[in-house]
């Protein structure tokens, strides 16, 4: 992976290929990883776009763990500025965009709790 690219870290529905060619227009390679200090959790999605896009009510969701040890696995992503406004658009509200640190050293955008 490059430095100048934009790294785009899921645990969830993004990973799903149907879903990245409905949100990008195209099937995203990437790698394993995993996001240290987070524990997943799950959450209903009832927005109507997103329920078809995906076709799961229920979509994993992350928040911070006091548990130091906990670690969410995924896979982390080379995207475009374009797809990333994707990804934006995609999440509901219930999600925010922060950047973490992922096992790996890299650093990269997630999708956490709002």
């Amino acid at each position: 992976m490059t430095t100048t690219a934009i790294l785009l870290f899921s645990y969830g529905t993004l990973q799903d290929k149907k879903v990245q060619v409905a949100s990008f227009g195209r099937e995203l390679r990437g790698q394993p990883d995993a996001m240290p200090g987070y524990r997943q959790t799950i959450l209903e999605i009832t927005d109507p776009e997103v329920l078809a896009t995906s076709g799961r009510k229920y979509h994993p969701i992350v928040e911070p763990s006091a548990d130091s040890r906990d670690e969410v696995q995924g896979t982390v992503f080379e995207i475009t500025a374009q797809e990333l406004a994707a990804a934006d658009q995609y999440e509901v509200s219930d999600y925010e965009r922060v950047s973490v640190q992922l096992k790996s050293g890299l650093q990269a955008w997630v999708y956490v709790r709002a």
